[in-house]
């Protein structure tokens, strides 16, 4: 009994000071508030400021491009890297799984300026260009989707892929029809995450991005040293949007993975003769 409710209380306090913040950031970006502690009444003043300052809108517009383009390069490499590892020997898997876990658990400041050396200096690439900025993102996400898919993968029957191909499939065909089915889950939940990053990272942007180019993170730490109020409050805001996106598209995943385990229960259950209430049919 003890141990239930200390369990309890401690995750009550770890969710309360995860999302507290967040709430309380929402909270004022309905206010006129400057400064935070001091509520001077509703307005949707700082939603206004957002979608109506140019040089915002141009600042969000980049950073989704951004990232949604780096989240699907890094996908498609990320689930191929997956593949080829699950379907590699023992020892392929461990050095696969071994080389997969260094950038994840690297500085992202160590990252962001070995690939500026790398891409800026010693291959000569402009950052005027983009290249280095949308490779230094998909370097960083590729690793989250092998993470993401490799699972899904050991979920799998491994001799589905075999099978296909005994029945007269094409490998390119039995990995579209059989194998990405199994793991479009994985797939898509990594595709969020590369995404999620991209939006996230300050360090790698801030070493390979055009110097006209703001992500919504670098913007975000420049102008918090600035003075502009109305900027400042209109990225509380802007932070208000992105949690909610991000909480409506988790429930949707999670909403979406129980419907797809109960239909494969009851298809279960179908196949093997057992209606779930009256025990076994005859």
């Amino acid at each position: 009994m003890k141990k239930h409710v200390g369990r309890t209380i401690f995750i009550c306090l770890a969710l309360f000071f995860m999302y507290a913040p967040i709430l309380i950031l929402a909270v004022y970006s309905f206010t006129n508030a400057t400064n935070i502690g001091a509520i001077r009444g509703f307005s949707l003043h700082n939603y206004v400021t957002l979608f109506t300052t140019p040089e915002l809108a141009d600042m969000i517009w980049g950073s989704l491009l951004l990232a949604i383009s780096s989240a699907v390069m890094a996908t498609i490499l990320g689930t191929m890297g997956a593949i080829g590892s699950f379907y590699s020997k023992s020892k392929m898997q461990a050095a696969y799984s071994t080389v997969n876990q260094i950038p994840v658990v690297n500085a992202d400041v160590v990252t962001g300026f070995s690939m500026c050396i790398l891409l800026v200096i010693v291959l000569g690439i402009s950052k005027d260009t983009y290249v280095p900025l949308v490779i230094g993102h998909v370097v960083l996400s590729a690793p989250f989707v092998y993470l993401s898919v490799i699972p899904k993968l050991k979920q799998m029957d491994p001799s589905l892929y075999e099978a296909a191909m005994d029945l007269g499939a094409s490998p390119a065909y039995a990995l579209r029809k059989v194998v990405i089915p199994q793991i479009a889950s994985g797939i898509l939940s990594g595709f969020a995450m590369a995404v999620t990053l991209s939006l996230d990272d300050y360090f790698i942007a801030t070493y390979t991005k055009p110097a006209t180019f703001d992500t919504i993170s670098t913007y975000v730490v420049n102008a918090t040293k600035g003075s502009q109020t109305q900027i400042k409050t209109a990225l509380w805001a802007l932070s208000t949007i992105i949690f909610l996106i991000v909480l409506v598209i988790v429930a949707g995943m999670n909403l979406a993975a129980n419907k797809k385990e109960k239909e494969q229960l009851t298809d279960w259950n179908a196949a093997i003769g057992h209606d779930g209430k009256d025990g076994v049919r005859a």
